[in-house]
């Protein structure tokens, strides 16, 4: 499962990277379906967040690492050097910018919603 990651920078800003999260473990269900699955990954906490249309957040980074799934509407993050990327509904990245000047977000378009999944930091999420 493809994830997009910002994660910090050298220059203190921060970078996207993709992060594939393994999703090949096969097992059977009890209807005889082979499901795959990936490894189990921690959590600490989980909450849902409604941003209105027209949200705009300025350089910030990250409060913790945590998975943001966009359940609705699209959410762009801009990097230091300007690069933006969209994530819509289905997508998933990964806040991993603590620490660093941060990124800027908003909302295209409409209101979104995002599921929000804490991390612990040790968590290994992907490659």
């Amino acid at each position: 499962m493809r994830v997009i990651r910002f994660t910090a920078a050298p220059d203190d800003g921060s970078q996207f990277v993709d992060v594939d999260i393994p999703v090949d473990n096969a097992s059977t269900d009890a209807f005889n379906n082979t499901v795959y699955r990936s490894a189990v990954l921690p959590a600490q906490s989980v909450m849902v967040t409604d941003m209105p249309e027209g949200l705009y957040q300025d350089w910030h980074p990250a409060s913790r690492r945590q998975l943001l799934f966009v359940l609705s509407g699209t959410v762009e993050i801009e990097i230091c050097d300007g690069t933006k990327h969209r994530c819509g509904s289905g997508d998933v990245f990964l806040a991993d910018d603590v620490g660093s000047r941060g990124h800027r977000s908003r909302t295209i378009g409409r209101p979104a919603r995002v599921l929000f999944v804490h991390l612990p930091p040790e968590a290994n999420i992907g490659s």
